[in-house]
């Protein structure tokens, strides 16, 4: 089993010394510094770009450069989505966007994780759990979203905020670690 195949089902796998996925990342890093210096106003051109990163374009999305992910081919957005600048996606797993979904200045969804022990990470292991967020999200600045959580359908996350464990629908969240704030009655 490859190291791509070991990435894709959630196994520990070696990310840091496989040259297919370093070959991978780095192809995925130029198309993402090319989209970083393309003018703001030149929105063909970064459409084009853009769905060489993520190897399609949803409707209405807009993302602000600076933007950064690992591989692109790993994230799925919906319709309607805004990315302000500075963002960051390591999409070693998939990552799920619903529609309507912000995303404030400064976010991060991380999916991958390490071992505890520094010999096993010296190794170059990495394991990557997905992320998914639902419809009509809307998450403030600095938010960092943790491997493996699943955020409902229409909910606020307050800036700053560090996600750690799956947030019901219809939930404000905040804090480190976040937790539901209160329920909002849609």
């Amino acid at each position: 089993m490859t190291e791509l195949e070991k990435m894709k089902q959630g196994l520990w796998y070696d990310a840091n010394y496989d040259e297919e996925l370093v070959k991978k990342r780095y192809q995925c890093f130029d198309l993402c510094h090319e989209y970083n210096l393309t003018k703001p106003s030149c929105f063909e051109q970064k459409n084009k770009i853009m769905e060489q990163i993520l190897g399609y374009l949803p409707k209405s999305l807009e993302i602000v450069a600076p933007f950064q992910c690992d591989y692109g081919k790993h994230i799925q957005f919906g319709e309607y989505v805004f990315v302000n600048y500075n963002c960051y996606f390591m999409d070693g797993a998939k990552i799920t966007i619903g529609n309507h979904v912000f995303i404030g200045p400064s976010c991060g969804f991380y999916t991958a994780k390490h071992p505890l022990d520094y010999q096993r990470r010296n190794d170059g292991l990495e394991q990557a759990l997905p992320i998914v967020v639902g419809d009509n999200c809307w998450f403030g600045a600095n938010v960092s979203v943790m491997p493996g959580v699943t955020i409902g359908s229409g909910c606020v996350i307050g800036a700053g905020s560090i996600v750690v464990n799956d947030i019901p629908d219809n939930s404000v969240v905040a804090g480190v670690p976040a937790r539901v704030i209160k329920t909002i009655n849609q």
